[in-house]
């Protein structure tokens, strides 16, 4: 990890609650992407690897909280998801730590920035994903030749 790493983050964002406070706070760091979805119940494991396959050294599932959901069943369905999806980032072989799932309301942005914040912060510790590191090397690798 260098000292200037600055991880890429991707937040799949509940449209009823995440997606209302990154629409209205427009600075958020160019390195997060966030990515708008009807329902965090509709985000798929499939999704999440997708992510880092494209590059992103995180992952934040940002959903309603339970009792808050739009869609009754889709926030505890994030839950299997994200379960699921930590299974399957152990077989690959990544920290567990590079996904998480985050109840937030609309109402408490403060409560969204600092779990935001929070989660950027043990991605730099954890450093680039393995599929970073893996690209670069084969970069290198291939450019030796």
């Amino acid at each position: 990890m260098t000292e200037n790493f600055e991880p890429k983050i991707v937040v799949f964002c509940c449209n009823w609650s995440v997606y209302p406070i990154v629409n209205e706070k427009r600075d958020f760091p160019s390195n997060i992407k966030f990515i708008k979805v009807v329902c965090g119940g509709m985000i798929t494991p499939a999704f999440i690897l997708k992510a880092f396959e494209l590059g992103a050294d995180g992952v934040l599932l940002a959903t309603c909280q339970v009792e808050d959901c739009h869609y009754i069943t889709g926030a505890r369905r994030a839950v299997d998801v994200y379960d699921n999806t930590e299974k399957l980032i152990n077989i690959l072989g990544f920290e567990p730590a590079r996904v998480k799932l985050g109840w937030f309301s609309a109402h408490e942005p403060k409560i969204f920035e600092a779990a935001l914040n929070e989660f950027i912060e043990v991605i730099k510790k954890l450093g680039p994903s393995p599929i970073r590191i893996g690209r670069k090397a084969k970069a290198e690798k291939e450019a030796s030749l």
